[in-house]
C-alpha cells in the first residue's frame, strides 16, 4: 500500500531496502523523492491518511512544514520522502544497502 500511495502521488526513484533480521529499526525502508516541497508535502499527507485509513497505529512524521525530507514513521515501515537534492546529499541507500565485498587483492599483494 505505501508504495501504490507514492506511485499514485507520482514519487520518483523509489526504492524499498529490506531490513528484516538486519535491524531492530524497522523492517523495510522506504525511499522516495518528490520534484518539490509542496509535492513532498502531499505524499507524506495522502500516505499518512492511507495508512491511518488502513488501520495503522501511531503513525508519526518528522520534517514539515519544510517538506525538504519528510519522514513516515509507520512502526515497522520508516518511509523517507526528499527533493531530489536533499536525497543526493543525505544519500541514506548508500547507508542502508548492502555494501560489496571489500577488495582486498591490493592488500594482500603488499603483503
Amino acid at each position: 500500500m505505501t508504495t501504490a500511495s507514492l506511485e499514485d502521488d507520482k514519487a520518483v526513484d523509489e526504492i524499498v531496502i529490506d531490513l528484516s533480521g538486519k535491524s531492530a529499526l524497522a523492517d523495510f525502508i522506504v525511499i522516495a523523492s518528490g520534484r518539490s516541497q509542496r509535492q513532498v508535502g502531499a505524499m507524506a499527507d495522502n500516505l499518512v491518511q492511507k495508512l491511518k485509513a488502513a488501520g495503522a497505529k501511531g503513525v508519526l512524521t518528522e520534517g514539515q512544514p519544510q517538506c525538504d525530507w519528510v519522514l513516515v514513521d509507520a512502526g515497522d515501515i520508516v518511509i523517507h520522502l526528499f527533493r531530489p537534492e536533499v536525497r543526493e546529499f543525505y544519500k541514506l541507500e548508500k547507508l542502508w544497502a548492502p555494501h560489496p565485498a571489500a577488495d582486498t587483492s591490493q592488500a594482500v599483494q603488499a603483503v
